[in-house]
Order: structure tokens, then C-alpha cells, then sequence
């Protein structure tokens, strides 16, 4: 199982930047796929979470409007569009991998999400 993101870099604020997280090893159509983000001094947070089910995808309050997640399953690649960029965006951003069957409910947490990248730094400048 593999999970590899790229895009990230250093943006000034108000400008937008998408992330990929290209994955391998797994039936993509059968995993929730989330992004993740951790800054210094702060805990991990889910950023959005995003499955073939039926289910809506998942967005913390504090990115609802400004980002948006999707997917391309024939690349099975998942992707982050992050526009209207806030210094307080900045964190290295990962992606995360989970079976939609084991999970009991919605949304998930960190914690239940068994396959993780590597991250890609953001950094938005004010």
C-alpha cells in the first residue's frame, strides 16, 4: 500500500494551491480517502474526507467554501483544491487511507485510518 502526495509550496494568502495523493496497493473504490493536516505545537485535524459511497464528502468547518475535495478513480488519485489560502493554512498536509466497511461512523476520526503518505508541505504567506 502506497500513498504519495505532492503540490504543496508556498503561496501568499488569497491564493490557491492543489494537492494530489496518488495511491497504490489497494481497491481504491472500497477505502475512504482523507487529507490531513498537522502544524507545529498542533494536533493532527482531519481536512476532508471523501468516499465512492453515497456518503457526502466531509470538510471541517474551517475549510468549508474554500476547499474541495475529489477524485479520479481510474488514477485513483485523490485531490485537494485549496483556494482563498489563510496563513493559518499552513501545515504539512498528508493523505490517509481506511476501508469504508470498517468504519461504524461519520466522520471518521485519525485514528481509524490505517494507511498514511508521507506529506507535502504548505506554507501561506501573509
Amino acid at each position: 500500500v502506497q500513498l504519495v502526495e505532492s503540490g504543496g509550496g508556498l503561496v501568499e494568502a488569497g491564493g490557491s494551491l492543489r494537492l494530489s495523493c496518488g495511491t497504490s496497493g489497494f481497491a481504491f473504490d472500497d477505502y475512504v480517502i482523507g487529507w490531513f493536516r498537522q502544524a507545529p505545537g498542533r494536533e493532527r485535524e482531519g481536512v476532508a474526507y471523501i468516499t465512492s459511497s453515497f456518503v457526502r464528502p466531509f470538510y471541517i468547518n474551517s475549510v468549508r467554501g474554500r476547499f474541495t475535495i475529489s477524485s479520479d478513480k481510474a488514477k485513483a488519485t485523490v485531490f485537494l483544491q485549496m483556494d482563498s489560502l489563510k496563513p493559518e493554512d499552513t501545515a504539512v498536509y498528508l493523505c490517509a487511507a481506511v476501508p469504508t466497511l470498517s468504519l461504524h461512523v461519520w466522520p471518521p476520526s485519525a485514528d481509524d485510518f490505517l494507511y498514511w503518505g508521507q506529506g507535502t508541505q504548505v506554507t501561506v504567506a501573509s
